[in-house]
């Protein structure tokens, strides 16, 4: 049994705060914070496309969206999320972001991606979750790796930055694989 589905050992996940738009504009400020969470052009969203976002999310259950604040002090230091539903599968994909660059590289990340394996296996009851990771994000691919995700595979030169090409590098885990790695 589990004795609180939201918190983990460093982070807890929690749901969006009127506050946290402000402090989540000043991430989107940061082009590396921008071009390794998205493949997508790097444009900084504002305080008010934030808070639309965060609205649209709470409708539906297609999209399981968290923030991650520390245990120590409740602080927002970024969010993970559940997206791309397929109940019929069992399957979906994941999205993790570290926002304040002073939580990187601490376990910030690990303890983050576990608590949602936990949400997903346990909670949501499905089988498999999956990502992709730009093949130079080496930080995201070793966190990945450290919590069961498996490389099943890459799409190559599917990233362009400062005219060099990049992978999309494709990862999974399934539910037996999470639990095995918990014991």
């Amino acid at each position: 049994m589990i004795h609180d589905l939201f918190t983990g050992k460093l982070v807890k996940l929690t749901a969006p705060r009127d506050s946290d738009a402000a402090e989540m504009a000043k991430w989107q400020e940061n082009s590396d914070y921008l071009r390794n969470v998205d493949t997508d052009f790097a444009v900084p969203k504002s305080v008010d496309a934030l808070r639309e976002h965060d609205s649209a999310k709470s409708h539906g259950s297609s999209n399981f969206e968290f923030r991650l604040r520390t245990i120590e002090d409740d602080r927002l230091i970024g969010f993970v999320a559940l997206h791309g539903m397929e109940w019929n599968n069992q399957a979906c994909l994941l999205a993790v972001g570290i926002g304040n660059p002073e939580y990187r590289g601490k376990g910030y990340g690990t303890d983050a991606l576990n608590l949602m394996l936990r949400y997903a296996f346990y909670e949501l009851n499905l089988n498999r979750v999956g990502l992709d990771v730009i093949s130079y994000n080496l930080q995201a691919i070793k966190a990945y790796e450290k919590v069961g995700f498996k490389v099943e595979g890459q799409m190559r030169d599917a990233v362009l930055r400062d005219g060099k090409k990049y992978d999309r590098v494709i990862m999974g885990i399934l539910r037996d694989e999470w639990l095995e790695m918990q014991k």
